[in-house]
C-alpha cells in the first residue's frame, strides 16, 4: 500500500514492477484515494541479469500518458537487506539521470609513444567495444552514442563515438586516443613512468546517450574508471553503467509520499545434482521418520522463522518424488493431536494445512481452470450488479434484483463446483482421503467431522480464494474491476457458508456479522444443498478410480496478449507486428484477434520442431522469440522478459517428446534473401546454432527443478544454523535429564516428542549442511578469482 501520495488530491493510482525499467507487473487500478491498498502478491523468476527491482506510482489518466508520481528503487546487492519483512521507502522523483540501466564493455590500454626528438610521452588508449541492455525511449529501442572523456583537475578531453540506430545493443567498436602525460627526454627516463601526481587525478569518463534529434538527447547512463588503476598494465572489462551523482538530489527533497513492501529475495547456486544426493535422501525419508517431529522436513519448518519460507520448496521437492501424501498424512496427525474440538480442524496455519494448500495450488491450476473459468469470465465479461449491502447500495439500485443477480450467480458457481469431481487431480483426492479419515478416527463420535476436515480446504483454501482472486490463479488475465471484484467477493463468501458442513442451520447462520448476509442465505434450502456437499466430498476423498478426464478435453496450460510477425509480408515494419491473443494447450497453439474469438492460425503441438529465443538484432525489438514448425517460422513478441520466458518455457516442456525435433536452429531471422545470423541465402538451409536443450519435466501442469528446491532447503538450514544447533543442545539436555521442566527454556517453541531421534536428526543435517558449505566455498574462490576489475 502506499500513503500521502501527490497530487494532494483523490486520484486513481497503480503500482508496477520493474527489473531495472522493464515493466513485468503491475496492480489494479485503486479508485480515487491518496493512500490506494493494493494487497497483491506476485511471485516470478528473475530470467535476466539485472541491476535494480523498481516500483513506480502512476496516477491513471483516460485521456492522457499515465503520470509517474514516483518510484522506489532497490539495487540487487541491497535486496537481501530487506528481504522477509515489511518496509515502508519514500517515493523518489522520476528524471532521466537516475532512469539508468545496462552495461558497457571497454578496453583499457597506457601505451609509452616515442617522438621523432626522441622524447617520450604517455597515451591512453580506449576502446569502446559495445553496450548491453540500454533501455527503452518511449517504448522503442534508442538511438544510442557515447562520449568518452579524460577529465582531470584542469582538463576534459571529449570524443564522441557514431550514432547507432534503434538498438538497445550498440555495437561501436571505435577506438580514441588521449595524451596522459606532457613528453619528456628519453634520456632521462630509461623505462616507463607515469607521474604520480598526474595519474592519481586522471578518470576516463565514459557517457552514454539517445540522440534526440531535433529534441534534447537522453542520459542513459555513465561509467568512471580512474587512470590510475591501469599502472602499466592493460585490461577489458564489462561495466555496469551508473546513474549521475547528483542525478536525484536537489537542495529540497520533494515528499512525494511512501510504498510500503513486503519483498522476498532469494537467489541460489545450484550445484549438480549428485552434491544433494545425502540432503535430498535425509528429506525424503522423513515421512518413514518415528516420530514425524524427529524429521528433517519438519525440523526445517519448525527453525524457520516463517514456515511459507520452508512449506513452499518442501512441498514442491516432495511431490516431485512421489513422497508428499504420506507425509502430509504423518503431520496433519501431529495436528489433530493438538485439536480438541471436532468444529476447529484443519482451521489454523499449522505445516499440514500449509503443505495441503500449497499443493492445491501447484497440482489443481487445471481443476480451477476448467471447473471456474467459464463461469468467472461470464461475470467478468458480462456483469450484473450484485450488491446487497444497504450501506454500498448506489443511488437508483434494487436490492430485491441485485439478490436475485447474486443468488443467479452464486447458484451456477456451486453448481459448477460440486459437478466437478470427476476433473479433481488424483493427488489431490489422495490427500483429501488420508485428512477424512485421519479426522475420524480422532473424533469417532462425530459424524460430520470427516467432511469438514476436507470442506475446510477445498471449498475455503480452494475454490473460494480462486473465486474472490482469478487473476492470481490465471483464471483471468487482468484484474477485475472495483464493482467485479465486489461481486466476486459476495460470491466467495457464499461458497465459503455453503461449503462449510452444517453452516446453513439456523443456529449458524444467527453468527454472521452481517445481517444482509444472514437474510440472503434465508433463501437457500437446507437439505438440498447440504446433500450436495455431502455427496462432492465423498467423490473427492475417495481413492477409487476416475474416468481419465485429460484424455477427451485438452490440458489449458498459457494464455495471454502478446505481438506476431505477419507471415509472408513485404519488408519488416511496425505495421508487420499485430497484436493478438495466444492460447496453449497440450494439443495445440492457437492466436485470436480477440480473446474468446475464433482461432486464426493453429499449430498442433506434434508439429513443433524447436522452440528459441530471437536475436533482438533481427527486428530491433526485445523479449522475441521463435516458434519453428512445418511451414515459416513464427515470430512472437512478448510483453516483457519474465512473460517470454513463462512462455519459452510452456512451450519447451510441452513438445518436450516430439519425436522431429530439431537439434540446429537459426538464432536470426531470414530477410532481405538471406540468414541474419550465419549469411545463408537457401531460407530452408539446416540451422547455423545448437537448440537449446530442454531440460524440463514431461509433466506439463507441474514444473519442478529438483536440486534448486534442495539447494533452496539448504539456503534455509545455513541461515539458521544457530536455531539448529540450539535444537541439538536442547535435545541434549532432555536426554540427560528427564524431569519436570520449572520454567521456559530456549527450545520451549519447539516440538520435540522424541530428543534421542531429534538429536540423530539434526546431527545428520548439521553434517550434510556442512559439506554442502565446503562445496559452495570452492565455488566461490574458483568465481572470484575469475572476476576482473569493473565487470558485473
Amino acid at each position: 500500500d502506499a500513503k500521502h501520495l501527490v497530487p494532494n488530491k483523490m486520484r486513481d493510482f497503480f503500482c508496477t514492477i520493474n527489473l531495472d525499467q522493464e515493466e513485468v507487473f503491475r496492480t489494479q487500478v485503486v479508485e480515487k484515494s491518496l493512500s490506494p491498498y493494493f494487497g497483491e502478491e506476485f511471485y516470478f523468476e528473475i530470467p535476466r541479469t539485472f541491476q535494480w527491482l523498481s516500483f513506480y506510482i502512476y496516477d491513471k489518466s483516460v485521456l492522457q500518458k499515465d503520470l509517474r508520481i514516483g518510484k522506489v528503487s532497490i539495487k540487487k546487492e541491497d535486496l537481501c537487506n530487506y528481504t522477509g519483512k515489511e518496509n515502508w521507502f519514500m517515493l523518489q522523483p522520476v528524471d532521466s539521470n537516475s532512469e539508468v540501466q545496462g552495461k558497457v564493455h571497454l578496453e583499457l590500454k597506457l601505451n609509452e609513444l616515442i617522438t621523432d626528438n626522441g622524447s617520450v610521452c604517455q597515451q591512453l588508449v580506449v576502446h569502446i567495444k559495445e553496450c548491453h541492455g540500454l533501455p527503452l525511449i518511449n517504448g522503442q529501442n534508442c538511438d544510442p552514442y557515447a562520449t568518452v572523456s579524460l577529465v582531470g583537475p584542469s582538463r576534459n578531453d571529449q570524443k564522441k563515438t557514431k550514432v547507432k540506430k534503434k538498438t538497445s545493443n550498440p555495437h561501436f567498436n571505435e577506438t580514441f586516443y588521449f595524451e596522459v602525460t606532457r613528453s619528456s627526454s628519453y634520456t632521462k627516463k630509461s623505462q616507463f613512468q607515469v607521474e604520480e601526481e598526474d595519474i592519481e587525478k586522471l578518470e576516463v569518463r565514459v557517457d552514454l546517450w539517445n540522440n534526440g534529434n531535433l529534441i534534447q538527447d537522453v542520459f542513459l547512463g555513465e561509467i568512471k574508471v580512474p587512470v590510475k588503476v591501469l599502472r602499466n598494465d592493460s585490461f577489458q572489462a564489462w561495466y555496469l553503467l551508473q546513474p549521475r551523482e547528483n542525478g536525484n538530489k536537489s537542495s529540497k527533497t520533494e515528499d512525494l509520499g511512501s510504498l510500503r513492501l513486503n519483498i522476498c529475495y532469494t537467489e541460489d547456486c545450484v550445484l549438480p545434482s549428485e552434491y544433494y544426493a545425502s540432503l535430498r535422501n535425509l528429506l525424503l525419508k522423513s515421512s518413514d521418520i518415528q516420530p514425524i517431529s524427529a524429521s528433517a522436513a519438519y525440523i526445517l519448518s519448525e527453525v524457520c522463522r516463517d514456515k511459507y519460507d520452508a512449506v513452499l520448496p518442501l512441498v514442491r521437492l516432495l511431490l516431485h518424488h512421489h513422497k508428499l501424501v504420506p507425509f502430509v498424512a504423518a503431520v496433519a496427525e501431529l495436528d489433530l493431536k493438538d485439536t480438541q474440538e471436532a468444529n476447529t480442524v484443519f482451521r489454523g496455519n499449522s505445516l499440514a494445512t500449509r503443505c495441503v494448500d500449497e499443493m492445491m495450488k501447484i497440482v489443481g491450476k487445471h481443476y480451477l481452470k476448467v471447473t471456474l473459468k467459464p463461469v468467472i469470465d461470464e461475470i467478468c465479461e458480462s456483469p450484473k450488479p450484485c450488491e446487497i449491502d444497504p450501506i454500498k447500495l448506489r443511488e437508483g439500485d434494487n436490492v430485491e434484483i441485485n439478490m436475485e443477480n447474486l443468488r443467479y450467480y452464486v447458484d451456477k458457481v456451486f453448481r459448477e463446483i460440486v459437478r466437478s469431481s470427476i476433473s479433481c487431480p488424483t493427488l489431490m483426492c489422495d490427500v483429501f482421503y488420508s485428512l477424512r479419515h485421519l479426522a475420524a478416527k480422532r473424533f469417532p463420535n462425530d459424524p460430520h467431522v470427516q467432511y469438514s476436515a476436507v470442506s475446510s480446504f477445498v471449498f475455503l483454501r480452494f475454490f473460494a480464494v480462486a473465486v474472490v482472486s482469478p487473476h492470481t490463479f490465471h483464471l483471468r488475465p487482468h484484474h477485475p474491476d472495483a464493482q467485479t471484484s465486489r461481486t466476486l467477493t459476495l460470491i466467495s463468501k457464499a461458497i465459503q457458508t455453503l461449503g462449510s458442513w452444517g453452516s446453513l442451520t439456523k443456529s449458524k447462520l444467527s453468527s454472521f456479522k452481517e445481517t444482509f448476509m444472514c437474510e440472503f442465505f434465508k433463501t437457500f434450502q437446507e437439505e438440498k444443498f447440504t446433500e450436495s456437499v455431502k455427496k462432492f466430498l465423498d467423490d473427492v476423498s475417495s481413492t477409487e478410480s476416475k474416468e481419465p478426464s485429460g484424455l477427451s478435453e485438452p490440458v489449458h496450460l498459457k494464455e495471454g496478449e502478446m505481438y506476431k510477425r505477419a507471415q509472408g509480408r513485404t519488408r519488416i515494419g511496425k505495421k508487420n507486428f499485430k497484436k493478438r491473443w495466444f492460447c496453449l494447450t497440450s494439443r495445440e497453439l492457437t492466436y485470436h484477434k480477440q480473446q474468446d474469438k475464433e482461432p486464426i492460425f493453429t499449430i498442433p503441438i506434434k508439429n513443433i520442431l524447436a522452440v528459441e529465443k530471437l536475436d533482438e538484432s533481427s527486428f530491433n525489438k526485445k523479449n522475441m522469440f521463435q516458434v519453428l514448425h512445418g511451414e515459416k517460422p513464427l515470430y512472437i513478441q512478448a510483453n516483457n522478459c519474465v512473460e517470454a520466458s513463462e512462455w519459452i518455457e510452456a512451450l519447451c516442456r510441452v513438445t518436450r517428446c516430439n519425436q522431429k525435433r530439431l537439434s540446429f536452429y537459426h538464432p536470426s531471422a531470414f530477410l532481405n534473401g538471406n540468414w541474419l545470423c550465419c549469411k545463408a541465402t537457401i531460407e530452408n538451409t539446416v540451422g547455423c546454432a545448437r537448440c537449446t536443450a530442454c531440460s524440463f519435466p514431461a509433466d506439463t501442469q507441474i514444473e519442478i527443478d529438483g536440486d534448486r528446491e534442495t539447494e533452496r532447503i539448504y539456503s534455509l538450514f545455513t541461515i539458521n544454523m544457530s536455531k539448529l544447533q540450539k535444537l541439538e543442545e536442547a535435545c541434549g539436555s532432555i536426554a540427560v535429564y528427564q524431569g519436570p521442566r520449572k520454567e521456559p527454556d530456549d527450545y520451549s517453541n519447539f516440538t520435540i516428542e522424541d530428543s534421542v531421534a531429534t538429536f540423530h536428526t539434526l546431527k545428520q543435517i548439521i553434517d550434510v549442511v556442512e559439506k554442502l558449505n565446503e562445496s559452495h566455498e570452492k565455488y566461490r574462490k574458483k568465481r572470484s578469482s575469475s572476476a576482473t576489475y569493473g565487470s558485473e
